[in-house]
């Protein structure tokens, strides 16, 4: 009794979350085949990859939130600058996709660097309002200079083209989504799981004792800051390259406090919870809620009601929905046993 026992908690151990993010990857590669033979409506390939999109930066954000404890409402206004930035470099200055997307990531991280160094200074509810005022000051940059972002016509780029000649079409595009999700995935997971994620961790629990351990707390506060930025970043340009327009509205304190809602939903400190959160936030509505009668049927209900259902699930499980399925797998083992 007791070996058997012990089989369902070292199958769990042996689970491997890299080959789990591709799988998951590969199954979101077949929805473009399913829309070709008619089985999923055409238009879920834009709500799939910008659920997709947002999972990326929501990623961003659990980083730095989850991991380092430093709050953060910036989100929207660098993931605004990262679709700018790549509109301007493709679209105005012809330059190539790849180049566009390094530096349309690389000067969003150096303003990141440069917010951490404001994190030293100040902390908690100060630092939100602080990365809320830089967002705010950036969204204005959107609407003033025109010359660049078109101000308030928004600015308009087109699907990327892959070392210069391989142009990619929607699908395509989508499929780039998804790779780039599942890379980025795959980063976090060792990110997190190295010296430096267990850095981030003993910096959130306890900053003396992080220093008493001989840890640098301003260098991981600016680094932390640097790759949530980066990722807002990434999934801006990926968005801009998607969707192939940006305008300033879009980039709001509104969208931010999604961003966040997306990571208290799914699961503090859990990639696969981001992308429930990010789904619950972002999917719900267009996917599930609009199809019902009466509901989908009235404007606005439907996010009213994707709104309660986010308050019934922090109620019930103010630490994600990541959570919910462990307690179902854990049931399921406690049922196997029983019968055992």
């Amino acid at each position: 009794m007791e070996k058997r026992e012990k089989q369902p908690i070292a199958k769990m151990k042996k689970s491997n979350p890299g080959r789990n993010y591709i799988l998951f990857g590969i199954v979101l590669l077949l929805l473009p085949v399913l829309v070709e033979f008619g089985i999923v409506q055409y238009s879920y390939i834009t709500i799939i990859a910008s659920i997709l999109i947002y999972s990326i930066v929501s990623l961003g954000l659990n980083l730095l939130v989850g991991y380092s404890g430093l709050v953060s409402l910036g989100t929207a206004g660098f993931m605004g600058l990262g679709t700018y930035l790549a509109a301007y470099f493709t679209a105005d200055l012809k330059l190539p996709f790849e180049i566009s997307l390094i530096i349309s990531v690389a000067i969003p991280m150096v303003i990141g660097v440069i917010t951490g160094l404001i994190s030293l200074r100040i902390e908690g509810y100060y630092l939100a309002i602080a990365t809320l005022a830089i967002s705010e000051i950036l969204r204005k940059v959107f609407v003033e200079f025109e010359f660049v972002t078109n101000g308030f016509s928004g600015k308009s780029a087109g699907y990327p083209k892959l070392l210069g000649f391989f142009q990619l079409d929607r699908n395509l595009t989508y499929v780039l989504v998804v790779v780039v999700l599942v890379l980025v995935m795959l980063i976090t997971h060792n990110f997190v799981n190295s010296y430096t994620g267990r850095a981030l961790s003993t910096m959130r629990g306890s900053e003396a004792a992080a220093q008493a351990m001989g840890i640098n707390i301003y260098r991981y506060r600016l680094l932390a800051f640097a790759v949530a930025v980066g990722y807002a970043a990434l999934g801006g340009v990926m968005y801009m390259h998607f969707v192939k327009y940006t305008y300033p509205n879009t980039w709001t304190l509104a969208f931010s406090l999604n961003i966040l809602a997306v990571i208290i939903i799914g699961g503090i400190r859990s990639i696969p919870g981001t992308i429930v959160g990010s789904f619950v936030v972002f999917g719900v509505p267009d996917l599930i809620l609009k199809k019902l009668p009466i509901i989908g049927e009235i404007d606005g209900m439907a996010y009213i009601f994707n709104g309660l259902l986010i308050i019934i699930i922090i109620l019930f499980y103010p630490m994600g929905l990541v959570h919910l399925w462990n307690d179902i797998k854990r049931k399921l083992f406690a049922g196997k046993r029983k019968g055992e």
